[in-house]
């Protein structure tokens, strides 16, 4: 008899998120301290900041002051990709254990004015990342323009990510936050050092959600029922390519209501994954006997922690379905207002490491 999912999740390995924001300063401080009540214990830290993470020493530094406010976290850093980023700069990081280069197409989304403008230009340094078993994180988005909205961004960049992956089979890239059935075929299409992240609040989802909603607003941004019945598919196949990066993105109340792209869903993360499996079995998107242990956890940081080389947490935490808790309308920031997490007054299960 298969296990249900309450049974199931009432015991899983600590969760490993593959794609968070933290932000700096007061920001910073708020909420690095909610990563592990979402039940994660492994981060990988997006480079972003004002101003962009591009050398190693800088990336050593935001690291430290992470630490500090999270020592049973693990923090994996990268780097922005960025005109001073140079073959000897990803040498120098290698040794420094900086995970990955960050690529976001120039004014794409928050932070990326200093982003790429023509991939061409950065070959010698993918081709040095492959040499060093570097990752590089894409951003998977063209700049909007002639025929490109945020409706289509995502799928007029696939002919990058294919491009990248035949000049350099052996350099491991992630498409960052897939939210369409054509990144999925494009990631699935591709070979083994190719993968995808999927967010949490991409599973629950659809672009009626965020056009009529500042908080739900992010990029990329979601697209159709059909779209988010394949992420939540995928989620759940098992499949290795495919795992957990939340892009969990807090910005101030203020900036949300005023437009800023970015869902925080770091206190929640693990929840809103299990809640999203509910939904979808409750909806006839998935059955109970297809969302197994195995599934669950590979989602959860069984195959990021593998596609990274990590080794296996030895960190278990319980997820109890039949316990919810309300998701709080807001965190206070010192200094500042408020960060407003998703969906918030909602119920979730709780969860505690035991």
């Amino acid at each position: 008899m298969a296990e249900t999912l309450a049974a199931l999740v009432a015991d899983l390995p600590a969760s490993a998120d593959f794609h968070v924001h933290l932000r700096d300063d007061d920001m910073m401080r708020t909420v690095v301290p909610t990563i592990r009540k979402g039940g994660v214990n492994t981060v990988y830290v997006m480079p972003n900041l004002v101003p962009p993470i591009t050398t190693v020493s800088y990336a050593s530094e935001y690291q430290k002051k992470l630490q500090s406010l999270a020592p049973d976290v693990q923090f994996l850093m990268s780097l922005y990709l960025h005109p001073s980023i140079t073959p000897g700069t990803i040498v120098e990081a290698k040794k420094a254990g900086i995970s990955g280069i960050k690529s976001y197409p120039a004014g794409v989304t928050t932070n990326s004015s200093s982003g790429v403008v023509d991939y061409e230009t950065f070959y010698p340094v993918f081709a040095e990342m492959e040499r060093q078993n570097m990752a590089l994180n894409l951003h998977g988005e063209c700049p909007s323009g002639e025929g490109i909205t945020v409706h289509n961004a995502e799928e007029e960049f696939l002919p990058t990510l294919r491009t990248l992956h035949e000049k350099f089979p052996r350099l491991r890239i992630i498409l960052e936050h897939c939210t369409t059935a054509a990144a999925i075929k494009a990631v699935q299409a591709c070979g083994q050092t190719v993968a995808g992240t999927i967010t949490a609040h991409h599973l629950f989802l659809t672009s009626e959600d965020w056009q009529s909603n500042n908080y739900n607003f992010c990029k990329p941004v979601a697209k159709t029922p059909q779209d988010r019945a394949l992420l939540l598919k995928t989620a759940a196949s098992g499949n290795p390519k495919f795992f957990l990066g939340s892009d969990s993105a807090p910005h101030s109340a203020s900036a949300k209501e005023a437009g800023a792209a970015g869902v925080f869903t770091q206190p929640y993360v693990t929840q809103l994954v299990v809640k999203a499996f509910q939904n979808g079995i409750r909806e006839g998107l998935l059955s109970e006997a297809e969302v197994t242990r195995a599934l669950m956890e590979a989602f959860l940081g069984k195959s990021g922690r593998a596609f990274y080389g990590l080794p296996p947490t030895t960190e278990r935490i319980a997820v109890l379905p039949e316990q919810s808790e309300s998701v709080v309308d807001y965190l206070p920031i010192v200094g500042e207002d408020k960060v407003v997490p998703f969906l918030p007054g909602s119920q979730v299960a709780s969860l505690w490491w035991p």
